[in-house]
């Protein structure tokens, strides 16, 4: 039996080594008394298409691409090889299995480092002898020899093995030293960088106490040396706005309406300037007021139903900005309106690990566990792993389509779909929203509709504003305001000067 490196012995926590030993106690076990069950369990995984965790080869032909594979699983999240399988699904088996198992695992012992331990089976199905290769994911990183400690590490993205760049091999190696850059010190930065009131404001809100010492036990603060300083975490949730377009400049939330299906033509935008942590409370607000609403008739009042489920749309924000790769830059979280779905990408693979179907399960890796930290003290995120249950139940119980998840190179996207109601009410590309409960006989055009919609989110439109994005006279505006007025729908607050319009007070209102 080959040996095991001794780096993937040490630097393995309890629970990784009980999840990886326990993987392979359970390949020796099928080694030990392999049978039908077994059999039929190969024959299913033949009939797979090739996948992050899944690959064919028709023959041992050429063994760099096998080993580059076999490198891509330890390093991603393990998988299964099966050589003597054509790409069009034929079993050709292979002529000399003894000989092609030897030559396969010398291959494997003598080109890949550090030392990987894959279980080899040789097995027969109808008739055609298979090699069935089996890789748990391992500390790491491992790489091709031939291709040397830099340029021969791969992971597995989908059904293709990609060469790692140089934050891939860093974040493979801050994980095996089981580390997360967000708990790194942000090297560079001081405790002025970081905006204590910020932080404070935070978690009073949820009627919390913090100080010094509650912000380092949640590594927002780090100790460096002699010094206290901001980690990373921390500077991208708490730090100061000048500081963190110095260290983390694409760490931001971005959102756009377009017209249509794609990007060809805009109809909002908005760049949140804040950290992400005061994005989750300005992007809901922009989705609403670039969405629509179904209107469902009770009595002479209306219902609204949203376009899209919010509950799932706030665990896909939260979710985004938890697993997010602060390392990778030129990319921020995109949140894409169209007129026939809502998307919202984050920068990052999934973490080491994971697969869609762990996610689908509610398996949890945390990338950032310093943000994670933060976001359940404040009551953003709840039980690890269960954001994707709460997205999917909400999607179910409010007739929604459930949320469409894809690993799209270097980035993570999920989709959300307009609930059916909403497109059988016209597939329009201006948002048509109109408040709770607004008697269904009062005229309301689209420019009114955008106004209330704007103050429901908390903003402060003025006349300019609604003459701007609609491309009307200033006076033209202003009468759309006043109609609101008159139907009490709106009211003017404050002097003339400083003051603003709201939703208009109903008695139902101060009860």
């Amino acid at each position: 039996m080959a040996r095991i490196h001794p780096a993937q012995l040490v630097e393995v926590d309890p629970g990784d080594w009980k999840r990886e030993t326990g993987a392979l106690a359970s390949l020796f076990s099928r080694n030990e008394g392999r049978g039908a069950d077994s059999l039929a369990t190969l024959r299913d995984l033949l009939a797979e298409p090739e996948g992050k965790t899944l690959e064919f080869k028709r023959d041992l032909s050429s063994l760099q691409p096998i080993l580059k594979t076999l490198t891509a699983f330890a390093n991603t999240s393990g998988g299964t090889l099966i050589v003597g399988r054509a790409n069009d699904g034929r079993l050709h088996g292979l002529a000399n299995l003894e000989h092609s198992e030897e030559r396969l695992a010398n291959a494997v012992a003598d080109g890949i480092s550090p030392a990987l331990l894959p279980d080899i089976e040789a097995t027969a199905v109808d008739g055609a002898s298979l090699l069935v290769v089996r890789v748990t994911r391992w500390p790491g990183p491992f790489y091709v020899k031939s291709d040397g400690p830099s340029a021969g590490v791969y992971v597995r993205l989908g059904s293709t093995n990609r060469r790692a760049g140089s934050e891939i091999v860093a974040e493979l190696e801050r994980a095996a030293r089981h580390l997360a850059f967000d708990q790194l010190p942000c090297v560079g930065a001081d405790l002025a960088d970081l905006d204590l009131e910020s932080a404070q404001r935070a978690f009073v809100a949820v009627g919390r106490d913090i100080d010094a010492v509650r912000l380092e036990s949640l590594g927002v603060l780090v100790r460096y040396g002699k010094n206290l300083l901001p980690s990373n975490g921390g500077m991208i949730l708490f730090g100061r706005q000048t500081s963190r377009q110095r260290f983390f400049p694409d760490a931001q939330v971005r959102c756009a309406r377009f017209v249509g299906h794609n990007k060809a033509e805009f109809l909002d935008r908005l760049d949140i300037e804040g950290s992400v942590l005061e994005a989750l409370e300005e992007t809901p607000r922009f989705i609403r007021r670039n969405a629509r609403l179904a209107a469902r008739i009770e009595g002479m009042l209306r219902e609204d139903l949203p376009e899209y489920p919010r509950v799932a749309l706030r665990e896909a924000l939260v979710n985004a900005v938890a697993h997010t790769d602060y390392t990778l830059r030129g990319l921020q979280i995109m949140v894409a309106i169209y007129s026939n779905r809502l998307e919202i990408q984050n920068p990052g693979m999934l973490a080491f690990g994971m697969t869609l179907e762990d996610l689908r399960a509610g398996v949890s890796r945390i990338r950032n566990p310093v943000i994670a930290r933060v976001f359940r003290e404040l009551n953003l995120m709840e039980k690890w792993g269960s954001g994707y249950k709460r997205m999917a139940e909400d999607c179910n119980h409010g007739g929604y389509r459930g949320p469409e998840w894809a690993e799209l190179s270097s980035v993570m996207r999920v989709v959300l779909r307009p609930h059916p109601e909403v497109r059988e009410q016209g597939d329009k590309n201006v948002p048509v929203n109109v408040p709770v409960n607004v008697p269904v006989n009062v005229p309301v055009n689209r420019r009114r509709s955008w106004f209330l919609e704007a103050l429901q989110a908390g903003e402060r439109p003025k006349a300019g504003d609604l003459a701007l994005r609609f491309g009307i006279t200033v006076k033209t505006a202003k009468r759309d305001i006043a109609s609101l007025k008159n139907l009490g729908l709106v009211e003017f607050v404050g002097s003339d000067k400083n003051g603003y319009y709201r939703i208009a007070l109903r008695p139902d209102d101060l009860k």
